[in-house]
């Protein structure tokens, strides 16, 4: 990829298509460069003026000096592909193209969009679009979009980068950072991407001091593991990359196809691989917003629970609820915090993590840092959220200063978040502007700041580092579709747990393998063609002696003859029949996008009806794949539900463990089905009824 610093940071400017009409797209540019005080060349160009606003006016791309840094295309789709091929030829080193009707247009736009790619790469030029709003560097003052942008410049603050393939959401995204008094070093739009992704803009970000927190709207990465091996390099710097991805919807991947000209991928893969490199993955703009918030304005969320002070019984409740309904941990609080509390507050206030503080602060305001200052030392807090009611001014003038002044006292190493509970209230914006001076966000409702702060608490709780992946090759791996019978010969060596049994091309070697393994047994035909044996009668149970052998092996061939006519079965597999268990599932893939995953959950109706399943990364440790188990739904039924005994979870893991290894050691495997795997009592073990492996060729 060529240096991004021409497109980003240019020293001087062209814009195609520049127009004294007020409203015009090349107007915009031009008046955005001039209002961010860009101190570059701006060279214009239309054929029919000679100035445009005082300045002299290019009747050509011709007529462009060698080597301008970018040139914006402000004119219509069908002339941009003439323009890009003469702004090579002038050595210009980056090209933003607003027009849209390429890739996500049809074919002949597709054509269009590869054509200005092989154009750039063969003149090292930079594209950002097309189809996107173009770019503003707060940092140096330039403005290359032709939407009316403040010019803010972001100073010695530390910034929000945007980077996002949808241009309207880069703004929108844009103006609530700055409702938020936030500052921003980069905002990109990528658009289709023709020539340049979001890849290649966080990696330059990563690097840059200005940037603290990359914002991010997605709807397609194109290098996912370019973009995870970026996403790690940002946490190790100590930043933080907060995503925005839609497409958990088969309408929204529906809808990002005709949007960007993207296929969309699979989101849940997606979330596995993204969380797991250290990115913070939200749910809505809103969420995106709130999270960015306190990633740049407070201090670090570390590993811990939450600790909420308020003023209302009723506000107690609800906050328990909803923690409760999102997952945030609402420890009690310590002996030794409670016997400070205790001294600090009146008796006739409890103790408690939510704890109601009453209306006693109207009359004793100091109680704000009285309380603080011992829930704030307390190491089981990671952050402190105050719900406070508002109500008006002369109620705002007796809580904000002490709030505030509490906090600046106190200087606490942890987050402190305030929440408004009356949205609308009207007191003097100046006590906002207060909070956040001292790093406390300020959010409009309670539900916002505890599901932001939820994103990054999760955050903090993850495991990052990979656990001891010894990868396993599996020798003699056929291509395509690899049979149970022969997927268990490979699997069964390196570790996964089969029922007893063995393969039998002919009815007397059947009865071989059953002598060896006793009866009962069931018979199970074997095809690569063959991947729903039940649909074709190909599975007979409780077989009871040979002479029932020999009657099932005939059964079993009729069935599937029936069936499928002229298929050709391998043989059958012979295995003891087991005893009954729970049901689970266990699966593995390797997407050649994102890489290796592991997929766990419960089988049967749970699998189908409640989606009861877990995607996750191939090296975890033993201990996060547990804790992964007993996060499912039906979680409990692991640790004995209404006097079952607990089940072997440890047995499971193990399972888990070895997969992610023989993924790690062979990339031909495409995919692995264990399904059903059954779960025994404590001890006993697992083992895997059925397996089936997709492999490359």
């Amino acid at each position: 990829m060529p240096d991004l610093t021409r497109l980003l940071s240019p020293r001087s400017v062209a814009i195609v298509g520049a127009s004294p009409t007020p409203g015009a797209l090349g107007n915009s540019v031009l008046r955005n460069l001039e209002r961010h005080g860009f101190s570059g060349a701006i060279h214009l160009i239309n054929p029919k003026r000679d100035t445009i606003e005082g300045r002299p006016c290019l009747k050509s791309i011709a007529e462009l000096p060698e080597g301008v840094d970018a040139a914006v295309l402000a004119i219509p789709g069908p002339a941009v592909l003439g323009a890009v091929r003469e702004l090579a030829a002038r050595g210009v080193g980056a090209v933003v193209i607003f027009s849209a009707g390429f890739a996500e247009g049809g074919d002949e736009g597709l054509a269009a969009q590869a054509e200005v790619a092989r154009i750039a790469a063969a003149h090292d030029m930079v594209i950002e679009g097309p189809n996107c709003l173009g770019l503003v560097n707060y940092i140096d003052g330039v403005a290359l979009t032709f939407v009316e942008t403040p010019a803010l410049r972001l100073g010695d603050r530390p910034g929000v980068g945007i980077v996002s393939q949808s241009g309207a959401m880069a703004v929108v995204l844009g103006t609530t950072l700055m409702a938020k008094d936030l500052g921003i070093s980069i905002s990109v739009s990528t658009g289709n991407e023709a020539a340049s992704g979001v890849e290649d803009y966080v990696e330059y970000l990563v690097d840059t001091p200005h940037t603290q927190v990359i914002g991010m709207i997605v709807e397609q990465f194109r290098q996912p593991e370019r973009f995870l091996a970026v996403a790690r390099r940002m946490r190790a710097a100590g930043k933080t990359i907060v995503l925005l991805h839609p497409g958990k919807s088969a309408a929204a991947r529906e809808s990002a196809a005709t949007h960007t000209g993207a296929m969309a991928g699979d989101w849940q893969l997606m979330k596995t691989k993204v969380e797991r490199a250290g990115v913070v993955l939200v749910d809505s703009l809103e969420e995106l917003g709130d999270v960015i918030d306190i990633a740049l304005r407070a201090r670090p969320v570390g590993k811990g629970g939450t600790a909420v002070l308020t003023e209302s019984g009723a506000f107690k409740a609800l906050t328990l609820d909803l923690a409760e309904t999102i997952g945030l941990d609402l420890p009690p609080v310590g002996a030794d915090t409670e016997a400070e509390l205790r001294v600090a507050m009146p008796d006739f206030i409890p103790v408690s993590n939510p704890m109601d503080l009453t209306a006693q602060a109207l009359v004793d305001p100091d109680l704000y840092r009285r309380t603080l200052q011992p829930i704030l030392a307390d190491r089981s807090f990671a952050a402190v959220v105050l719900g406070i009611i508002q109500t008006d001014e002369a109620t705002a003038a007796r809580k904000f200063p002490y709030i505030i002044d509490a906090v600046r006292q106190i200087a606490p190493d942890k987050p402190v978040l305030f929440a408004g509970l009356d949205d609308g209230a009207v007191f003097s914006p100046d006590y906002i502007a207060g909070l956040r001076a001292i790093g406390v966000p300020y959010f409009p409702s309670a539900d916002r700041a505890f599901r932001a702060l939820r994103h990054l608490s999760r955050l903090a709780e993850r495991e990052f580092d990979s656990a001891d992946v010894a990868p396993i090759a599996l020798d003699g791996l056929p291509s395509g579709v690899v049979p149970e019978y022969r997927a268990k010969q490979l699997l069964g060596p390196v570790g996964i747990p089969f029922p007893a049994g063995g393969f039998a091309a002919t009815a007397e070697e059947a009865k071989a393998v059953a002598a060896r393994i006793g009866y009962p047994v069931v018979l199970k035909a074997q095809a690569s063609a063959l991947s729903h044996k039940s649909d074709a009668g190909g599975v007979l149970l409780n077989i009871a002696d040979d002479a029932a052998l020999a009657d099932a092996w005939t059964k079993l061939y009729a069935n599937v003859e029936a069936y499928a006519p002229g298929l050709a079965l391998d043989g059958a597999l012979i295995e003891s029949m087991g005893a009954r268990g729970t049901e689970l599932i266990i699966g593995a893939k390797n997407d050649p996008e994102w890489g290796p995953v592991i997929l766990v959950g419960f089988g049967g109706v749970q699998a189908e009806l409640l989606q009861d399943v877990r995607l996750l990364p191939h090296d975890l440790s033993r201990a996060a794949i547990i804790a992964a188990l007993r996060s499912l739904k039906s979680a409990a039924i692991l640790d004995g539900f209404r006097g079952a005994p607990a089940l072997d979870i440890e047995a499971v893991a193990d399972i888990v463990v070895t997969l992610g290894c023989v993924l790690a050691g062979t990339p031909a495997i495409r995919e692995i089905d264990l399904n059903p795997v059954l779960i025994y009592p404590e001890g006993q073990g697992a083992v895997a009824l059925d397996a089936l492996i997709l492999a490359d060729g």
